[in-house]
């Protein structure tokens, strides 16, 4: 049986764009050391990307995060660095919010030895999705790569570990 490997949102704008920072641009080697293993153990690699429209801070978001970010087709958006070239033939799920209802239900119907969750940003996106992944995989390990995975508020990302510590996600530390 096969494991999963989720990238999350590994994208410039989160990495050196306009909602970047620092220990996100310093996850790129070891994501792509984790892509590389998963993908000579042929174990299967999808990623999500958050895409947003032109009009964003229109948007029920924008007004919260007034910050034009991953708007879809500009350079942005795209996925950052070394790790753009690994997933170019992985299945990508484009998500308008925090969480996709897309890879949940590609999800139900699989069967996975495990699943790993990578990325950023921690206590949003990558905790949204791994609830997602639990949701539809209830009965298999769903595992966060802390090691592969920030925010650029680390009292937040703390937090978001103990959170995910009590939903039972196993911590990969």
């Amino acid at each position: 049986m096969k494991r999963l490997l989720i990238v999350v949102d590994y994208q410039n704008d989160f990495v050196s764009g306009s909602l970047g920072f620092e220990k996100a641009v310093q996850l790129e080697q070891d994501i792509v050391q984790l892509i590389k293993e998963y993908q000579a153990n042929h174990d299967e690699v999808i990623y999500t990307m958050d895409t947003h429209p032109q009009n964003y801070l229109e948007t029920y978001e924008g007004q919260y995060l007034p910050i034009e970010h991953c708007i879809e087709n500009s350079d942005g958006w795209k996925v950052y660095g070394k790790v753009r070239e690994l997933l170019k033939d992985c299945l990508c799920f484009k998500k308008e919010t925090f969480p996709s209802l897309e890879l949940a239900n590609y999800l139900k119907d699989k069967e996975y030895q495990d699943i790993t969750l990578v990325g950023v940003v921690s206590h949003i996106c990558v905790l949204s999705n791994a609830i997602m992944a639990k949701a539809a995989q209830p009965y298999i390990p769903i595992r966060i790569d802390i090691t592969k995975t920030a925010s650029n508020d680390e009292d937040v990302h703390q937090k978001s570990i103990d959170v995910m510590k009590s939903m039972q996600f196993e911590i990969i530390e």
